[in-house]
């Protein structure tokens, strides 16, 4: 019995074949249809040298191509490598050669970024071409004279070939739970860093191994397939958020092991998403915090009776904060609706989650109360398990199926992965959290942001829901600015809601006081154009950090 991600998939492929798996615009594919081509893919790499262990990238924007391409690697035992599209030639410079790429499946887009920066990564040898997003601007990128040159230049492989080239057979050899996943995350601090996960332990944190709501564990590698086969009607999943961020991939993944349609938006807009759910009648929705919830929500308040969303039976948020504003608003349109919170990181995997309910949705800190999920727990300074209901802040950590550590990083794998006074491994990737009496853990936010001014711990995430709820504030990062008297003092970064009525200090001041304590309250306001954050709605603090020191120099 192997918990292997090809493995996994090729059983949901013998058990429910003709289902549709995967929807992107007028993009259509059966699980036998991804099957095909993922082989054929997978054969054409192993043509090229590629095998076992090796680093595969994926550089594009939501299409098949991009989920065909991972699995193509898996059914070799290669390794796909997220690749984040926002990057500019110093960012990808780095992320190709940190990761070992050997092979870039990219858009056609992106081959003018990919020629820049190909010549400094002598590793990588080989570059297919794919057409990206189904829609008007890839077909105009298709047909620009300087990404045509550039394709040119890195001899890429149009993806068609390609696939006319590769035997559509399963005919590999046998796999392992020990291969390789590696998730490139960019987080809210620093440079890039691969987590590097075990087939088997990814299944168990993030992939439906273990059941969210039962907590129970599969046993069998044929469990879910067997699942899938006696489901007269699957469910139908939205992913909204870019398939460069685990929370996507991962979202494709479980549904597929359990014979699940997948649809993707292939550009975030606000009406394609409430359109496609519409069109596609989807069930299940995914969403990152307040970077998406908060525009599909305005959308929706312009005209609830626009949209036929009476299939839509759940929208879960994670990897991203998920203001009480805005989950409030949702449960108001959306009452028939589950509104699940969840937390966890590309380190931990899922760490627990909260089905949201009226009036109850106040964060007690930095983020939400939730139900932990298996193995999640607190850590304090000696690394032993909170006790719940004392009020020790502590670490929130997680046992059980974790990472084996970071891709070439052995300082971070130490201060990251560690070993607790109960002899467990776990992993601790920083953020601070307390548990409740009954259990629940709350999450405060990340160590590597709070603010320490007068003695006081500050945690951004807090403060930021806290100046959402003000309704000049659309977006807003805060961050700690050094000050004479104490050590640090609170500087908000806020995109107005309309530029020309923007909040005054003043106002905030007011806004905050009867919210959350005063040392917490900012000191210090800049006003931008547009908050910068990641694809997936992340936090980019060294980007706010900047603009407060310098407003005019960013």
């Amino acid at each position: 019995m192997a918990f292997n991600i090809a493995d996994l998939f090729e059983r949901t492929v013998d058990a429910v074949g003709d289902r549709t798996a995967l929807i992107v615009g007028d993009d259509r594919l059966t699980f036998a249809q991804v099957e095909e081509r993922a082989n054929r893919l997978a054969h054409h790499l192993a043509a090229q040298g590629v095998g076992p262990g090796d680093h595969v990238g994926i550089h594009g924007q939501n299409s098949t191509e991009w989920m065909v391409a991972m699995m193509a690697a898996f059914k070799l035992r290669a390794v796909p490598v997220n690749i984040n599209f926002r990057y500019v030639a110093d960012e990808l410079a780095y992320l190709y050669a940190n990761a070992d790429l050997v092979a870039l499946v990219h858009d056609v887009a992106y081959a003018p970024r990919v020629a820049a920066v190909a010549p400094e990564v002598p590793h990588l040898r080989h570059f297919v071409a794919v057409p990206g997003p189904p829609d008007a601007e890839s077909e105009a990128a298709a047909a620009d004279p300087e990404v045509r040159a550039a394709l040119a230049d890195l001899g890429s492989v149009p993806v068609a070939d390609a696939l006319a080239a590769g035997s559509p057979d399963r005919d590999f050899g046998p796999r392992s739970p020990d291969d390789h996943y590696v998730l490139y995350t960019g987080g809210t601090t620093g440079m890039p860093k691969g987590v590097v996960w075990r087939h088997e332990d990814v299944f168990y944190a993030l992939g439906g191994g273990v059941d969210a709501y039962t907590q129970e564990r599969a046993t069998s590698d044929t469990q879910l397939a067997e699942k899938a086969a006696a489901a007269e009607v699957p469910l139908v999943s939205v992913s909204i958020p870019p398939l460069m961020h685990g929370a996507a991939q991962w979202s494709t993944l479980r549904f597929w092991f359990e014979g699940g349609t997948v649809v993707f938006v292939p550009r975030f807009s606000p009406a394609a998403v409430w359109e496609t759910i519409e069109r596609e009648r989807c069930n299940v929705a995914l969403i990152t915090g307040d970077a998406m919830g908060r525009p599909l929500i305005e959308e929706l308040e312009r005209d609830p009776s626009r949209y036929d969303l009476s299939s839509l039976i759940t929208i879960s948020s994670s990897a991203a904060v998920f203001s009480p504003t805005v989950k409030d608003r949702f449960i108001e349109l959306l009452p028939h609706t589950l509104i699940i919170d969840a937390i966890g990181s590309s380190e931990s995997g899922h760490n627990g989650m909260v089905v949201l309910q009226k009036g109850a949705t106040a964060m007690k800190g930095g983020g939400p109360s939730v139900a932990p999920g298996r193995d999640a727990t607190v850590l304090d300074d000696d690394l032993r398990p909170v006790e719940p209901g004392s009020g020790v802040i502590g670490r929130l950590a997680r046992g059980g199926n974790i990472p084996l550590g970071y891709h070439k990083d052995e300082a971070k794998t130490a201060a990251t992965f560690l070993t607790g006074a109960d002899g467990r491994r776990y992993v601790v990737p920083g953020d601070f959290a307390t548990i409740e009496a009954d259990g629940s853990i709350t999450l405060l936010g990340r160590g590597s942001v709070c603010i320490n001014s007068g003695g006081e711990k500050i945690f951004p995430e807090e403060v930021e829901a806290t100046l959402k709820a003000h309704p000049k504030v659309f977006d807003v990062l805060v961050v700690g600015v050094p000050d004479e008297r104490w050590g640090s003092r609170v500087a908000a970064v806020v995109e107005p809601r309309d530029a020309d009525d923007p909040p005054a200090l003043d106002e905030l001041d007011e806004h905050c006081r009867p919210r959350i304590a005063g040392y917490k309250v900012p000191r210090q306001l800049t006003l931008v154009e547009r908050i910068v954050r990641s694809p997936a709605g992340k936090a980019d603090y060294p980007w706010a950090q900047r603009v407060v020191q310098d407003p005019d120099g960013v």
